[in-house]
């Protein structure tokens, strides 16, 4: 080897110590728990797909993969910030909802510090893709949508709705459903969809917008009503249930998205192990079964189309956010 072939290998030597780690830790990986942080309390849209996804991983995997719900207010934001923060080795996930790009965009709006950035984040897959579904209790009075809008003007401000927290997406979509409809509610926000639930059931607010996934139990039960469809399109799980946009407000289509992300400089090994799991866990037979029981059927994407669908929603609720402007 002359001179100029050793300075070229000597040269090279930093690069490939820098690449073994990476090559290495994909071959082994997972030699540990896996964490799947979901920023909600447990009975909400997050949870709900994180658990059954979360048994299937494990299962292809062969490492346990710990739900995590790391609920602390702000509609997501802490758990959020906490996956955005962790290592990217592929060991802390997320399973987080469509608020993911908004809230963000509220802490500008109230020249709050900014607790993470989208780009943070990797998409991995999309899991589940439900529109938002107005409910209110089976006692109350209202029968249909156009009910509570009437009732709704003729007494603004006094009907409560619970949400999930501040331009999270179960406040994001009444706010955008009340705009359409020329009425005025009040808001009361709680740390998660679950607890915001247990606030109608128990009659502390009177309506609330959510997944149809968490409501399908109650209104089974005969405990909730529900009277709209913030979807494009009427769903299997609801069958009886009109849109908005059928009833005239064309401005409401709002959904509630759940997916898998990782880190951005996540090693593309780990990536793309985490990608081909989860294709195996969205044809799984358990998974497939725990959705549709739930009423929330499985609305798979891979990372490349997961990632132009967050980019074209996140458009749209950014647009919806800066209309609803500042609210406490």
């Amino acid at each position: 080897m002359d001179r100029r072939d050793l300075l070229r290998a000597a040269a090279s030597l930093p690069l490939l110590r820098a690449a073994w780690p990476d090559k290495a830790f994909a071959q082994a990986y997972p030699a540990r728990n896996i964490t799947m942080i979901v920023p909600f309390p447990a009975g909400g849209q997050a949870d709900l797909a994180a658990r059954p996804v979360a048994m299937a991983l494990e299962r292809i995997l062969g490492k346990p993969v710990i739900v995590d719900n790391r609920a602390g207010g702000g509609g997501g934001s802490v758990g959020n910030a906490a996956a955005a923060r962790a290592e990217p080795d592929g060991y802390t996930l997320l399973m987080t909802l469509s608020s993911l790009a908004v809230l963000p965009e509220a802490d500008r709006l109230f020249d709050r510090p900014v607790a993470y950035e989208v780009s943070q984040f990797m998409p991995i897959a999309r899991v589940l893709a439900d529109p938002t579904l107005l409910a209110v209790p089976a006692s109350a009075p209202w029968k249909t949508a156009q009910d509570f809008i009437e009732d709704a003007k003729k007494r603004p401000g006094q009907i409560t709705y619970g949400s999930s927290g501040p331009y999270g997406t179960l406040h994001v979509a009444m706010e955008m459903f009340a705009s359409s409809a020329g009425i005025k509610l009040l808001h009361v926000p709680f740390r998660g969809a679950g607890p915001a639930l247990t606030a109608l059931l128990s009659g502390t607010v009177q309506a609330i917008a959510a997944a149809p996934g968490t409501l399908k139990p109650q209104v089974d039960d005969g405990k909730l009503r529900v009277l709209g469809n913030c979807g494009a399109k009427r769903i299997a799980s609801f069958p009886d249930v009109p849109t908005f946009q059928e009833l005239g407000y064309k401005d409401v289509e709002m959904y509630i998205w759940a997916g898998l992300f990782a880190q951005s400089s996540l090693p593309a090994p780990i990536a793309t192990r985490l990608r081909e799991a989860m294709a195996q866990v969205m044809t799984s037979p358990d998974v497939l079964k725990a959705f549709e029981t739930s009423g929330s059927l499985v609305a798979y994407q891979d990372a490349p189309a997961f990632s132009e669908f967050v980019v074209a929603d996140s458009t749209r609720l950014i647009a919806a956010v800066k209309k609803i402007g500042k609210v406490e």
